[in-house]
């Protein structure tokens, strides 16, 4: 099934702080040079935060973890648990399409969608409650029809149900998920036959259902007031140990300050292009450490993450004024000494963006970055 980036986007994205310190805490599970590994769990906490993945997002991600916007993309458009269109703000209905619920009924389900919601998948509806859409297989076959709507399966469905469901949702209710015909789990729909001994101490609905029942978040999302992840790697409050190894390696080095009585920083020598080959270029001035100790936060700078701020840190640029002072030249020589994001100064216009910052204003992307 094709699937297509919203043809409306939002100028920029940002994790609110909660979720930026969640998504940093995440990164640190992987070693150096494999952040890349965080992606879809950022990518989720994402689309939690605002209830479907616009491009700013995916690519706000990808810097995060130094990934190239493709690579991104490619997770992103691959899996449907991604929504690429803005959704109905209590929830998307996910109708099972394939061959077992498309016999037993699943045309007569997007036909209830089509009228209480909206006559094309991918559209909210009036009140902006729900939004809906056809799906592949979701391996309930036994159960079919069913639709999953938010975290849980809905299945044994009939246009009656799912109308009542979705008159549940609205009223802000949590509709019990599971089996809508009265079965337990996928046993037959005739009844049992044979291993019918545990029937008399089995609980009202099987493990799946009284978990989510108890948890009561079938369409609730991720907002940032959850208990903060903890984990071995980390301390306590979700925030990485001091002591982690993992931890340290994916924090930016920090510049050593300057020293009282000590001289200047003086300009560090130009690193050599890839492969030791001659870059294009004039390499700018640079320097040892960030004056005063106090770098610049260059993640205000769209296009760059915390990765790439330790990178031209090692490079030798620790402030705005230095990359808006840079000539054309010079940003050829960058552009072809970041390794593994060639091109990044020209394609996100860097300079613009460092000039505004260092006059002490602020661009559109800025204003809403909570690193």
């Amino acid at each position: 099934m094709l699937r297509r980036l919203a043809s409306h986007q939002p100028e920029s994205f940002a994790f609110t702080p909660a979720n930026q310190a969640w998504a940093e805490a995440q990164i640190t599970k992987y070693p150096e040079g494999r952040q890349a590994s965080a992606i879809i769990p950022l990518l989720w906490r994402a689309q939690e935060q605002e209830g479907w993945l616009s491009r700013p997002a995916i690519e706000h991600v990808a810097d995060m973890l130094g990934m190239a916007y493709i690579r991104a993309l490619e997770v992103a458009t691959f899996y449907f648990m991604f929504q690429l269109h803005p959704v109905g703000s209590v929830a998307n209905i996910q109708i099972c399409g394939t061959l077992s619920c498309m016999l037993s009924g699943a045309e007569d389900l997007v036909a209830t969608c089509k009228s209480r919601i909206a006559p094309q998948p991918h559209t909210v509806s009036e009140d902006g409650k729900f939004s809906w859409e056809e799906v592949e297989c979701l391996g309930a076959c036994a159960n079919a029809p069913m639709a999953q709507i938010g975290k849980d399966y809905y299945e044994d469905l009939t246009p009656e149900i799912l109308e009542r469901i979705l008159d549940e949702l609205a009223a802000g209710k949590v509709p019990t998920p599971g089996p809508q015909n009265g079965r337990y789990a996928s046993e037959p729909a005739s009844g049992l036959t044979s291993l019918k001994d545990h029937e008399k101490d089995r609980m009202p609905q099987n493990a799946s259902v009284e978990l989510a029942l108890a948890l009561g978040d079938t369409v609730k999302r991720i907002d940032g007031t959850e208990v903060p992840l903890t984990a071995p790697w980390q301390g306590k409050g979700g925030k990485p140990a001091a002591a982690s190894p993992q931890a340290e390696t994916a924090k930016p080095a920090e510049p050593a300050p300057a020293k009282a009585g000590t001289a200047a920083p003086k300009a560090a020598e130009p690193e050599p292009a890839d492969s030791g080959e001659t870059a294009p270029g004039t390499a700018p001035a640079r320097l040892e450490a960030a004056r005063d100790g106090k770098p610049d936060d260059l993640k205000k700078i769209k296009g760059v993450g915390p990765k790439l701020e330790a990178m031209l840190h090692r490079m030798g640029f620790f402030h705005y004024d230095q990359i808006a002072g840079w000539t054309a030249d010079e940003i050829a020589w960058v552009d072809a000494n970041l390794e593994g994001f060639k091109g990044r100064v020209t394609r996100d216009n860097w300079q613009a963006q460092a000039k505004v910052l260092a006059e002490g204003g602020e661009t559109e992307f800025s204003k809403r970055a909570k690193y």
